[in-house]
């Protein structure tokens, strides 16, 4: 095997997924539609493809990404939605493959049952990587956000399981739904009880490495791996052990890790999705000429039909089943709460959102191409081409449809987060962590500490309180706004850009020095770092010019 034209390929695929995210934040078009545009227009042209393994992406791709969405999630909100998560990840899941399945049989020639539900499971969970990219680059509200992370990492496991099932009933198992039931069930408590057991088993590994950030990092991308492993070996699902153990970890992160780690864990795992997302994307688009090639022997009708049936069920189950399950009467969609307070109604535009953000991905794909090419008896897989093509149509369809128009339907909608409200939460957390903090500085005070003079807790107490003024000011004026989104505070402004000069004619004078040959560059390095973290505090918005 020639090395070169590999190396090749992969520089020019980061090339290709670089240049598109660049472009995707100029033009606010989300990469992960463009990005299966572009690997069909490859896939076209002379030259060599990359074929998809099943089983690479199975094993290699899903659980990092799936564990780095997790991290990110979050545990409580989950929780709190936890029935209208499962009622999208499990429930619609089901019937998404059992509709699909009995169209299959009813209208699609050479078609069975358990052929039409393992498509109708490949197709059943979105993906929602395109979904959660334009919806926090547009400001979606954060439960509309807390439902999406929650399906996507849960329907995973559901739409596996049920393929499984469904493979074994096409091959010559049979198919027995209490069998099928009891299949589910153990596989997702054994895939729960198995990320429980990762995740206690990584705290534990952490507080002893949380010094070290690089052994804490090292143990965080080897984490969804061992659970996906561990799955797998007890044969439950691997899948969502490492959600399980990536919602578990990241809500304990806080804790247990150091802020270093944390750090350097976060910019590890950011880098690793974007390869990994746009990895994916393009090699969507190229599986295009071999799943047409596939289509030779069946009839134009036949196709047809195929394509409707799969395409219409995705698309217009997901709104039916919102609208049933969320806009119901408040006596049956409303749920008391322990503070005896009911879960706020949902509305019509956060339906028609939801509905929107059903994108289907890789793992739709990878699914299908799990499927056998004989059954027990030697023959042929029934259909095995068709759900192929099938499967892929619907990923372009919703990939390249619904992602590119997702962000204008959002805006359309006026459907955002209030951003006033959401900087009054965060400033009345900052004002009680100060407060705290002053707190313990007198209760410090009153014990014995000889090495620690009154004049380090005086200045410490002086600067805290400094912070805490500030705080208070910004909360008056946040309380005091009518607007849409925060105050601008010209003073406040004003003060960053001062920040922003200072830092930057540190950064300089350290390049200077070691230009000069007076600092080392390891010293720079050191040096730098005290900077950028610095500036790291800093919000996130373009600089005076």
């Amino acid at each position: 095997m020639h090395v070169e034209p590999v190396l090749i390929f992969v520089l020019a695929a980061v090339a290709v997924v670089t240049v598109v995210q660049w472009v995707a934040g100029r033009t606010g078009l989300p990469a992960a539609a463009l990005l299966p545009i572009i690997g069909v227009g490859y896939a076209l042209l002379p030259g060599p493809n990359i074929p998809l393994d099943p089983d690479i992406i199975l094993a290699f791709v899903l659980p990092p990404l799936l564990y780095s969405a997790a991290l990110d999630a979050s545990m409580i909100a989950i929780r709190r939605n936890l029935r209208t998560v499962i009622s999208l990840s499990v429930l619609l899941v089901l019937l998404t493959a059992l509709l699909i399945g009995l169209g299959f049989a009813w209208f699609v020639t050479g078609a069975t049952l358990a052929a039409g539900i393992a498509v109708g499971a490949a197709v059943a969970p979105p993906d929602p990587v395109a979904a959660l990219a334009v919806g926090r680059k547009v400001g979606l509200p954060p439960r509309i956000i807390t439902l999406i992370q929650g399906e996507g990492l849960l329907n995973d496991a559901t739409a596996l399981t049920i393929l499984s099932v469904a493979v074994a009933a096409a091959t010559g198992d049979g198919f027995s739904a209490p069998a099928a039931l009891g299949q589910f069930l153990l596989a997702a408590t054994g895939g729960v009880a198995v990320g429980v057991v990762v995740a206690f088993a990584v705290r534990l590994l952490s507080r002893p490495l949380s010094g070290d950030p690089m052994l804490a990092n090292a143990v965080s991308l080897a984490t969804p791996f061992g659970a996906y492993l561990f799955g797998e070996l007890v044969h439950v699902s691997g899948v969502l052990a490492v959600v399980v153990a990536g919602l578990i970890v990241g809500h304990h992160t806080p804790r247990s890790a150091s802020g270093a780690g944390r750090l350097q864990t976060s910019a590890v795992w950011r880098l690793v999705d974007f390869l990994l997302e746009g990895f994916v994307f393009l090699l969507i688009g190229q599986q295009l000429p071999g799943v047409i090639r596939g289509l030779a022997g069946y009839d134009t009708t036949t196709v047809v039909v195929a394509v409707a049936i799969t395409v219409g069920v995705t698309l217009l189950l997901r709104p039916v089943w919102l609208v049933l399950t969320l806009l119901l009467p408040g006596a049956l969609y409303a749920r008391r709460r322990r503070d005896g307070t009911t879960s706020v109604r949902w509305t019509g535009r956060q339906v028609v959102v939801l509905s929107w953000a059903g994108t289907r991905g890789v793992i739709s794909l990878a699914a299908i191409f799990t499927l056998p090419l004989v059954t027990e008896t030697g023959a042929r897989f029934p259909a095995r081409d068709l759900l192929l093509f099938c499967t892929f149509v619907v990923v372009l369809v919703t990939l390249v449809g619904q992602g590119l128009t997702f962000a204008p339907m959002v805006r359309a909608l006026g459907l955002r987060a209030d951003d006033n409200d959401q900087a009054l939460l965060r400033n009345e957390a900052r004002a009680a962590s100060v407060e705290a903090a002053l707190a313990a500085l007198d209760e410090l005070e009153q014990q014995e500490h000889d090495d620690i003079s009154g004049q380090v807790i005086e200045t410490m107490r002086e600067q805290l309180r400094a912070r805490l003024s500030r705080y208070r000011d910004r909360l008056s004026m946040l309380r005091d706004n009518d607007s849409a989104g925060p105050p601008i505070s010209p003073q406040y402004e004003a003060a960053l850009h001062v920040r922003r000069v200072a830092i930057d004619a540190q950064r300089e004078e350290f390049l200077h020095w070691r230009d000069a040959g007076r600092l080392s560059d390891e010293g720079l390095r050191v040096l730098e770092r005290e900077l950028d973290l610095e500036e790291r505090l800093l919000p996130d918005r373009p600089a005076r010019r």
